[in-house]
C-alpha cells in the first residue's frame, strides 16, 4: 500500500527540487532520511521510480506516472488541512512563491517574512528569477510579476496599480536641469537595465504620445543596480513606480516629468487555476495587496507592523 505520507511528499520534493539533496533541505530533514523514504517507497511500488546519475535526476515512466497521482492525492489532502486550520484561522504549509529579484527582494520578502512571524506553522520557500515561471509544472502556489501574463490557464489577482515613470536624484536635476518636456530631456544623461535599448515610450496629457531616444550613459543588467545609480545621482532613470515609492516619499529620488510615465504596469499574483484556493494562499494574496496598496499611497509599512490586519 503507498500510504505513507512523509514517503509521498518526499517523492514530490524530489522531483520538484531535482535532487535528493535538495528535497532533504525542503522537508528539512537529513538526506539519509530521504534516501531511506524514496528506497523503501520503490519497494512498495515495485518499481523503480527515479532514474539517478551523478549529474541528473527524473523520473522513470512509472514514475511520472505516480508522481500525478500522487500530486492530486497531495493537493486533496492539503485543501482538507487548509479548510480545518481556517476554521483557527492558522495558515499552514509549504507556500512556494515566484518573484522577480528586484520586487521580490523589496517587497515580496518582507511580506513572507511577517507572515511566517504570525503564522508558526506556515513554511516559506521564496525563490526569486526574472523568468517567467511554470506554476504547476514547477510547483509554486503563486508567481508575482509585473504586468499581464502570457499564459491565461492561471488565476490573475491585480495586487497593485502601477506605471513606469521618469525619476532621478534631486542633485542630478538641481545641476542638470528640470525637463519640462519630452524633448527637453535630450540632453541628459540615462540610466538603461537590462537587454534592450529601446527609446523611452512615454504618454501624456491628453493622450499625447514622444518617443525619448535615452541613449544609455551607464546600463547594466541589473535593475537594482541602475536605481542605485539613480539614487546616487548619476541621470534619469525610467523605473515601476512601486520600486521607487518610497524613495519618492523620503526625497531621495524626484519625478521628472510629472506629466508623463512610461504605461500601466500592474503588480499581479498568478496562481493555479482551482476551485478551492488555500487559506495559506489567500493569506499571501490579502497582504500583499495590502502593503503594495498602502506604498503607492505612502504608508509602506502599515502592513508589515501589523500583518493580523489580514483576515484569514
Amino acid at each position: 500500500m503507498l500510504d505513507d505520507l512523509n514517503e509521498l511528499k518526499t517523492f514530490r520534493a524530489i522531483l520538484r527540487e531535482g535532487s535528493l539533496s535538495a528535497a532533504a533541505r525542503r522537508l528539512g530533514v537529513s538526506l539519509a532520511v530521504v534516501s531511506k523514504r524514496l528506497a523503501t517507497l520503490e519497494e512498495r511500488a515495485g518499481v523503480r521510480l527515479i532514474h539517478r546519475t551523478t549529474r541528473a535526476l527524473s523520473a522513470t515512466e512509472e514514475g511520472a506516472r505516480l508522481a500525478m497521482d500522487v500530486e492530486r492525492a497531495l493537493e486533496a489532502i492539503e485543501a482538507g488541512e487548509d479548510r480545518l486550520a481556517g476554521g483557527r484561522g492558522e495558515p499552514a504549509g509549504t507556500l512556494r512563491v515566484s518573484a522577480p529579484i528586484a520586487l521580490g527582494r523589496r517587497h515580496v520578502a518582507p511580506v513572507l517574512g511577517a507572515l511566517a512571524m504570525r503564522y508558526p506553522r506556515l513554511v516559506v520557500s521564496l525563490e526569486l528569477d526574472d523568468r517567467v515561471v511554470d506554476l504547476v509544472a514547477e510547483g509554486f502556489d503563486v508567481a508575482v510579476r509585473i504586468g499581464m501574463p502570457a499564459d491565461s490557464s492561471v488565476m490573475v489577482r491585480k495586487l497593485a496599480d502601477n506605471r513606469r515613470i521618469v525619476v532621478a536624484a534631486p542633485a542630478y536635476l538641481d545641476g542638470a536641469g528640470r525637463p519640462a518636456t519630452p524633448e527637453d530631456a535630450g540632453g541628459h544623461a540615462f540610466l538603461r537595465y537590462g537587454p534592450g535599448l529601446d527609446p523611452w515610450r512615454l504618454r501624456g496629457p491628453g493622450g499625447k504620445k514622444a518617443s525619448l531616444p535615452a541613449p544609455a550613459r551607464l546600463r547594466v543588467d541589473d535593475g537594482d543596480v541602475a536605481h542605485d545609480w539613480a539614487l546616487a545621482g548619476l541621470g534619469l532613470l525610467l523605473k515601476s513606480e512601486v520600486d521607487v515609492a518610497e524613495d519618492l516619499a523620503a526625497g531621495r529620488l524626484e519625478r521628472v516629468l510629472p506629466d508623463w510615465d512610461g504605461g500601466e504596469a500592474p503588480i499581479l499574483a498568478l496562481y493555479p487555476s482551482a476551485k478551492h484556493v488555500p487559506l495559506k494562499t489567500r493569506v499571501l494574496l490579502d497582504g500583499l495587496a495590502m502593503h503594495l496598496t498602502a506604498l503607492t499611497k505612502g504608508h509602506a509599512r502599515r502592513f508589515l507592523a501589523d500583518p493580523a490586519a489580514v483576515v484569514c
